[in-house]
């Protein structure tokens, strides 16, 4: 049994707090989330808590947890229905003896994609894994910010609708986000029945502050001479984010969006994770392409109209298009490739695979220990590269799936070398051939594209780098 909190004095109603801009700094938010923290020992990983022996001390925690978010409410009027609402989820899975939590109506009560407005901040309490964490439903709290800048704003009610995308900053959590997740999702909540889903949130801070700890240090290791742009955001948080920003609002609505031959939700689905890793490639490639498109739009109109100057908005749109292209390469080829386990890791796969295209097309060289880019060429390869998945996927409508899976290995296996003891590399069997799909995918290795060279060499100097970059914030650097 873990040691009740020390300082029960405190629960009860503690002073209200009306400013959200110093929330985390409150004695509610403290004793908030020192209180779920202290529930977190006790709870079991589909969030329970089975021992009755244990439930005495579990109701004190959670009394502190409902008092804090009553204290901290009014700092938050936005959200006045979902704190309320989490309240009474909370006590009644206190009442209801800590069985498995369900905080379906607290969890369809929030809603921060109604509350897209740069600066403002929500409490988020919630029992849930965190992707990249923790797999355990144990209670997180949280207080974020929103980060919607004027530019995405406009981009957002333009040409990439995304209702759905919520931009937000880490300002203070419990420890299922000091880790790698950079994520939330409703998904993740325990609840009774799965709903449908209206938002999904990315901590845009965190993948800024990783990417320029990553892309400093990788550039340094193989002396790659940064284009001034790419360096100026490396020094910038500010800049960083609002990039990512751009790069995620137009990636996440990619998924819903071509001519696709499967479920967009195909991650629920068992398959090859090597199409996990097309998939995500997919839609990075098609923010580097749209970014692409939108700063040969808003220059030409420069040069063209000078007398009718672009809008502080359209000058940051511009910005920030050259800067996600710069962020899409260096982030898939420096962070993703090297980060994570060898087991299935599609993301690390889509790095290499973006890696070793730009190499074999010439416009990526590493000769005499330095990396190079010829920059002029790299947008037409990169684009190719998101071509020859477009095109995988338009053929692959008219296919059976297997055939599907069959010609996305082609398409990677044409750029990547398999592992030398790849069964899909020598030839699948007849007998794997005219079976279940299952099969297929059983066939796949762990790592059935290995680390190249240069990566195993990058892999071993990065990995302390790597590794401290979990629960890192905006802050940090």
């Amino acid at each position: 049994m873990s040691t009740p909190l020390q300082n029960t004095a405190i629960i009860g109603e503690p002073e209200v707090v009306e400013d959200a801009a110093t929330a985390e700094s409150s004695a509610a938010w403290r004793m908030l989330k020192d209180a779920a923290i202290a529930l977190r020992e006790l709870q079991i990983k589909d969030g329970s808590i089975p021992s009755a022996e244990d439930h005495s001390e579990a109701r004190t925690h959670v009394a502190a947890i409902t008092a804090g978010i009553r204290a901290l409410a009014p700092a938050f009027p936005h959200d006045a229905e979902y704190l309320a609402a989490s309240v009474a989820d909370f006590e009644r899975w206190a009442s209801g003896g800590f069985e498995a939590p369900d905080f379906l109506d607290s969890l369809m009560a929030f809603q921060p994609q109604q509350h897209r407005i740069d600066g403002i901040r929500h409490l988020v309490v919630f029992p849930m894994y965190t992707q990249n964490g923790s797999s355990d439903r144990l209670v997180e709290a949280l207080i974020v910010q929103a980060i919607w800048p004027e530019f995405v704003a406009e981009l957002e009610a333009g040409d990439y609708g995304n209702k759905l995308f919520v931009s937000l900053r880490l300002i203070d959590f419990t420890p299922g986000y000091d880790t790698n997740s950079a994520v939330l999702f409703p998904e993740t909540v325990a609840m009774r029945e799965i709903p449908p889903f209206t938002w999904g949130a990315i901590f845009q801070d965190r993948e800024a502050a990783r990417y320029r700890r990553v892309v400093r240090a990788a550039s340094e290791i193989t002396k790659l001479e940064l284009p001034e742009e790419a360096a100026r955001m490396l020094d910038d948080q500010d800049l960083a984010e609002k990039t990512f920003v751009m790069w995620d609002i137009i990636h996440d609505r990619t998924h819903m969006r071509g001519d696709l031959p499967f479920d967009p939700f195909m991650i629920k689905q068992r398959m090859p994770y090597f199409l996990y890793s097309l998939e995500e490639l997919r839609c990075d490639l098609t923010a580097f392409r749209e970014s692409v498109a939108i700063q040969k739009r808003l220059s030409a109109r420069a040069v063209a109209e000078p007398a009718e100057a672009l809008s502080d908005a359209e000058q940051e749109m511009l910005e920030h298009a050259g800067l996600v292209q710069y962020a899409v390469i260096f982030d898939r080829i420096f962070r993703f490739a090297i980060t994570g386990s060898r087991v299935r890791n599609y993301d690390g796969l889509g790095g290499q695979l973006l890696f070793a295209w730009l190499h074999q097309r010439g416009v990526l060289h590493w000769t005499d220990t330095q990396l190079t880019f010829d920059w002029d060429g790299v947008p037409d390869a990169v684009i190719a590269l998101g071509e020859a998945i477009d095109e995988l996927y338009w053929r692959s409508i008219d296919r059976p799936k297997t055939a599907h899976w069959l010609a996305a290995y082609e398409l990677v296996s044409s750029v990547l070398t398999p592992n030398p003891a790849s069964v899909w590399a020598r030839g699948l069997t007849d007998e794997v051939l005219a079976g279940a799909p299952k099969g297929y995918t059983d066939a796949v290795l762990d790592d059935e594209f290995p680390l190249s060279m240069f990566f195993e060499a990058l892999e071993k100097k990065m990995r302390p780098v790597i590794a401290s970059t979990a629960g890192i914030r905006g802050t940090d650097d």
